[in-house]
């Protein structure tokens, strides 16, 4: 037969506080490990989002007749006036609207990311939190699956005529999620490791 160790029913007392203890902490520390995870996507897909080249107005003269270049471009291509620069759909993962996204310029900042994912609301389901991310960009899932078009149709806020029937998609999220579910056990791995120790000394 084995024999038992000895311990104090005082020790046994600390460990149980101590578990319980753990047990409050433990949702706060699972939320603060879905929003980093959160964080860490978009980053990787703010990244890997493509910047078009803007929106465009045709430029029409005084008679309304569209106007056309006569010297420097190609002779009778049609005059454009930039209305917007590109980038919309990148900080469309960190705005609540389309119009918030076209609004803002520029990339988003590594703090705009956090800020942001710290605004998220995460869902809590049995043993699972879940945080959503999505695109606002009206055309993000054409960009992220690819989409057909009219080869030779001028589209004037593209400022050009399309070439392809098809236009192959990007994928930024998918790939952003690959990379990071290789990346997550570690990374949580490390992060438990880290909490028990704190919890427990």
């Amino acid at each position: 037969m084995g024999k038992m160790g000895t311990f104090q029913i005082q020790d046994f007392k600390k460990f149980q506080k101590e578990l319980e203890e753990i047990k409050q902490e433990s949702s706060s520390f699972l939320e603060g490990c879905a929003k980093e995870l959160a964080a860490r996507l978009l980053t990787e897909v703010v990244k890997r989002t493509p910047v078009g080249e803007g929106v465009f107005q045709v430029v029409k003269g005084p008679d309304g007749k569209i106007s056309k270049y006569q010297k420097g471009k190609k002779k009778g291509e049609v005059k454009l006036e930039r209305l917007r620069s590109g980038g919309v759909l990148r900080r469309g993962w960190i705005s609540k609207t389309q119009g918030e996204a076209e609004q803002k310029s520029g990339t988003p900042s590594a703090r705009e990311v956090i800020e942001y994912t710290n605004g998220l609301a995460i869902e809590h389901m049995g043993g699972m939190y879940r945080i959503v991310i999505c695109n606002v960009v009206a055309w993000s899932s054409y960009v992220e699956y690819g989409h057909r078009q009219k080869p030779g149709q001028f589209v004037p806020v593209l400022g050009k005529k399309l070439k392809k029937a098809w236009v192959p998609g990007v994928f930024m999220l998918t790939i952003s999620e690959q990379k990071l579910q290789k990346l997550t056990p570690a990374l949580l791995e490390k992060k438990i490791k880290k909490f028990l120790g704190d919890s427990l000394s």
